[in-house]
């Protein structure tokens, strides 16, 4: 791989200077680079003249791989950007947590010299995908994490009809309902009392944000299946969003189907860590105050 796009989230501390030297340390190593036209403008002229200038949507037609700057919400909007594209994603942690854009940014040459040395492994995770009207015309969104069926208005909860397949599940009154990827499990889904799922499994999530009754508890199902949620006619309104990021309007009435997608974002992993090290390093996994960590 000797291709290498960057995308960085310019609004994190230090993302100019870290995505400066990573040309620099690419173009040292005989590597080509391309960045987003905004990020070109403002590098010294020098530097700019050898890297490529893109829309992070027309990566794929340079790029053999993408490194991206930020933190994990970083990684979401790029693989989101990039799913059709079948390209790999390495997330350099600007950020806090780092639960998917795991490589330091402090690391950088190393992790420069594994990439292009082939020293990493790359895990393909699952999304899931809607087909909605946006502007008279049916649009396709992908979500990495997942869909969130959540209420407009602050004070009022929503109510949503679910269905699995042609099977009906349930009545939610709610602030909103989570459908979930495995590696959303350890998102939002996490917050709302949900499972946490290994990334291998098979399966998505339903899971309801704050229901205000006993009897439902979060739901897990085959990803073969397909969910359909319909927002209750006499429901406020509400907006469905795409791993917290991208919003649609969503009126009552409206019905959205969601699936696992046929694309899959394509991350690139450390080759000496496993989920479940992670998932011990950033979540805290079985911490055990009597035991001193050592890893």
């Amino acid at each position: 791989m000797n291709r290498i796009g960057l995308y960085v989230n310019l609004g994190k501390t230090d993302a100019l200077r870290r995505v400066v030297e990573a040309v620099e340390l690419l173009l040292k190593r005989g590597a080509e680079v391309c960045v987003e036209p905004e990020v070109k403008a403002r590098m010294l002229p020098a530097l700019a003249e050898q890297v490529e200038a893109l829309p992070l949507e027309e990566f794929g037609r340079f790029a053999d791989v993408v490194m991206c700057f930020g933190g994990d919400g970083t990684m979401l909007a790029c693989a989101r950007k990039l799913a059709e594209s079948d390209l790999p994603l390495l997330g350099v942690n600007l950020g806090k947590l780092g639960f998917l854009a795991e490589f330091p940014a402090d690391a950088l040459e190393t992790t420069i010299d594994d990439v292009l040395s082939g020293r990493y492994r790359i895990v393909d995770r699952a999304m899931v995908e809607t087909t909605i009207e946006l502007d008279e015309r049916p649009t396709v969104l992908y979500a990495l994490n997942e869909f969130a069926l959540e209420k407009r208005d602050s004070s009022r909860m929503i109510t949503i009809h679910a269905w699995v397949d042609e099977h009906y599940i349930a009545r939610y009154r709610a602030d909103g309902l989570l459908v979930t990827t495995p590696t959303g499990s350890t998102a939002y889904a996490l917050s709302c009392g949900g499972p946490i799922v290994a990334p291998s499994a098979p399966v998505l999530c339903i899971v309801p944000i704050c229901p205000h009754m006993l009897t439902l508890r979060p739901l897990v199902i085959g990803d073969s299946a397909e969910v359909t949620l319909l927002l209750d006619a006499e429901s406020h309104a509400a907006s469905l969003v795409a791993d917290g990021q991208y919003v649609a309007p969503f009126e009552p009435g409206m019905r959205c189907t969601l699936r696992r997608s046929s694309q899959t974002a394509r991350l690139i992993k450390r080759s000496d860590t496993t989920y479940f090290d992670v998932l011990r390093q950033k979540l805290l996994w079985s911490a055990d105050a009597t035991i001193p960590r050592t890893r």
